[in-house]
């Protein structure tokens, strides 16, 4: 067998989970210690605080959003897809970044830059050309928004290692992964509810199509009034719990794989009303609680979810949560309530929680690694080829 032919090369998802799993073990524990003073700052030429959300969003966040949109967009679109040498060539941009902000403060500029953008570059370019050149058989009329959003996430990453224009550069990178979210849970969940409880849950154009719009304006937060985003934000939380009525919690609450997902929901609800009254009220949190809200509450609830149900299904196999699967999800509620709860109560125990909720995101993604990527290293199970 051919390496380029080997069965992790031949779906997205198969070597991008993988690395996000690697990820989502060891960037959280590399932070927490580095935040502790137990080990060294990057050799980067950013700070440790750019470091750390570069790497969350971009390091963690694109491996899982990379191959899932890698895997989705065939699909919207009937297609066979990028694998083999594509996808080798795009791991290994991704693992020459993640060497590159580690190790490469002393590096060439030029070597540092081509580093730093090869593999978002060059998956924005290829996930654009898949959307672009079949657009008049994609199932979905509205991705129209990931044309807008995905070279977007290029320009949010200069700005985040920026300097100082870092703020406008995280802002906006919770924006994008908040509109990417928001459709994802809006395509997903409608067929989640139905094939788990037979339930119908509303999706309504004239309500759906508001909500991508206000997202979509976030992303530019930045450039914006304050009044202005305090009040977007606000009407799009009031927007989602609007439909959060209508999606019927009561039995999504009844399963942890689904419900977890609606757990994910309220969190962006959540971070948008901290954005929002945020302007107008001055709130005193223990930490950057609006931020972790979303990556701890939104990314870490939905991603370990998704991650089990497609490494599952488009391997073959049935999807079905097992004792294991189910305390995963557990775990980073944990987490959710270690990093963003408990410090308000006691705010003098702040590098313990930062610690144990670092913890929880290994225990985590260490599960999942070690049950999932033998998955996403054989071929699948039905006998389909990919």
């Amino acid at each position: 067998m051919q390496l380029s032919s080997h069965p992790l090369w031949l779906v997205g998802f198969r070597p991008f989970f993988a690395l996000a799993c690697l990820a989502g073990m060891s960037l959280p524990v590399i932070w927490a210690l580095v935040f502790s003073g137990l080990l060294g700052a990057p050799d980067s030429p950013f700070s440790t605080v750019q470091w750390h959300a570069h790497e969350m969003f971009f390091g963690f966040g694109w491996a899982v959003l990379g191959g899932f949109l890698l895997t989705s967009t065939k699909n919207w679109v009937n297609i066979r897809g990028y694998h083999g040498p594509a996808l080798m060539l795009l791991s290994a941009a991704w693992l020459f970044e993640r060497i590159g902000m580690s190790f490469g403060g002393s590096w060439p500029t030029a070597l540092f830059l081509f580093s730093n953008n090869a593999f978002l570059g060059g998956i924005v370019a290829m996930l654009l050309w898949t959307l672009l050149r079949f657009r008049s058989q994609d199932s979905y009329r509205d991705n129209a928004f990931f044309m807008v959003m995905l070279p977007a996430f290029l320009i949010a990453k200069y700005l985040m290692l920026n300097g100082a224009d870092f703020s406008a550069g995280y802002t906006m990178a919770i924006g994008l992964f908040r509109m990417a979210f928001l459709v994802m849970l809006e395509r997903t969940l409608t067929g989640f509810m139905k094939a788990a409880f037979q339930a119908q849950i509303l999706r309504q154009p004239k309500l759906d199509m508001p909500i991508k719009v206000l997202g979509l304006l976030l992303v530019v937060e930045f450039a914006l009034p304050r009044p202005l985003t305090a009040a977007i934000a606000g009407l799009l939380a009031i927007l989602l719990l609007v439909r959060f009525v209508f999606w019927k919690p009561q039995l999504a609450f009844k399963r942890i794989d689904i419900g977890i997902m609606y757990v994910g929901y309220l969190a962006i609800v959540a971070q948008l009303l901290i954005e929002s009254l945020g302007h107008v009220v001055n709130f005193v949190w223990i930490g950057s609680v609006s931020v972790h809200v979303f990556t701890f509450g939104a990314m870490g609830s939905v991603i370990p979810a998704m991650l089990i149900r497609i490494s599952k299904g488009h391997t073959g196999r049935k999807v079905v949560f097992d004792g294991i699967d189910r305390a995963t999800l557990y775990i980073m509620l944990l987490a959710l309530a270690l990093r963003v709860a408990l410090p308000q109560f006691l705010p003098a125990l702040y590098l313990l929680w930062i610690q144990l909720s670092a913890l929880c995101w290994f225990a985590c993604f260490g599960i999942l690694a070690w049950r999932y990527i033998p998955f996403l290293l054989q071929p699948r199970i039905d006998g389909k080829e990919h």
